[in-house]
């Protein structure tokens, strides 16, 4: 299958990554064509064994043009999963802690692999809000998201056909499909949503390796992160059809799970890992 496992990192080991978080809005009300924010985004990995795995990661402001709000350094994920896999068919990850959109609570996410072709995926989450941009702020965990969908893979042409639908984060109902295209270093695809607080929306999106995309293995490694998301989003509406992450190096091309379902990585000739 393609796409559907996170790079792993093994047992015992520790990776330290740099990223960049990017976002424009285009208001046209205060002169400037468009306002920025660009955070940098430290952060670290640490696999425990036996499917443990403890991840945090940081906004580091350095372009701030989207008021007061934005301009402190914050913790923006801190996480603890548990990741488990019966055969080559049953995955699941159960994870607490702090997630991206200033959630936290838990989340589980599974997937059932019917055959090369086809996989089920579901997935539950019970969050509330937690925020250290003015200070500490936070919620009773009482927002429940549960989406069910399924992927469709055509290997001969590695395009991917993803469908999923539900209770979203901030309790609208709908669903989101999209395509994507897997190439060897990128991903594009375009999708389209609909949800009954957000109406009809779409958009594109385009995820890149970043090199190197070979790696040394050592005990601690210190790399850029593993890949650059761009989403458009037609509507510019960043509430309908939400789902937060609870990793920072989660994305579409790569999946939940840090476990490869066959073929491997190196068989598709994405592997990063060297011994």
């Amino acid at each position: 299958m393609t796409a559907v496992a996170q790079p792993a990192i093994p047992a015992g080991q520790v990776d330290l990554f740099m990223g960049v978080d990017f976002n424009y809005r285009d208001l046209f009300h205060n002169g400037r064509v468009y306002d920025f924010l660009i955070n940098l985004t430290p952060g670290v990995k640490w696999n425990m064994g036996k499917g443990w795995q403890a991840t945090a990661q940081a906004m580091v402001p350095v372009v701030n043009q989207y008021g007061a709000y934005y301009k402190r350094v914050r913790l923006n994920m801190a996480a603890l999963s548990k990741e488990a896999h019966w055969g080559e068919r049953w995955y699941l990850r159960v994870t607490g802690g702090l997630f991206d959109d200033e959630r936290y609570g838990v989340d589980a996410k599974g997937m059932y692999v019917v055959n090369r072709a086809l996989a089920l995926e579901a997935q539950a989450g019970l969050t509330g809000f937690c925020s250290m941009a003015t200070g500490w702020a936070a919620s009773t965990p009482e927002r429940v998201i549960a989406l069910v969908g399924a992927d469709v893979y055509l290997n001969r042409w590695n395009t991917q056909f993803r469908a999923r639908g539900g209770r979203f984060l901030y309790e609208d109902y709908g669903a989101v499909a999209e395509v994507m295209r897997h190439f060897r270093h990128c991903t594009v695809g375009v999708y389209g949503q609909y949800s009954d607080k957000g109406k009809a929306n779409g958009g594109f999106k385009v995820i890149m390796m970043i090199p190197p995309y070979k790696l040394k293995r050592r005990k601690v490694n210190v790399r850029p992160a593993t890949n650059f998301r761009l989403t458009y989003n037609q509507q510019g509406d960043a509430y309908a059809n939400a789902v937060y992450r609870t990793d920072p190096e989660e994305n579409e091309r790569e999946g939940w799970f840090g476990l490869t379902p066959v073929p491997s990585p190196k068989e598709r000739g994405e592997e990063r890992i060297e011994d």
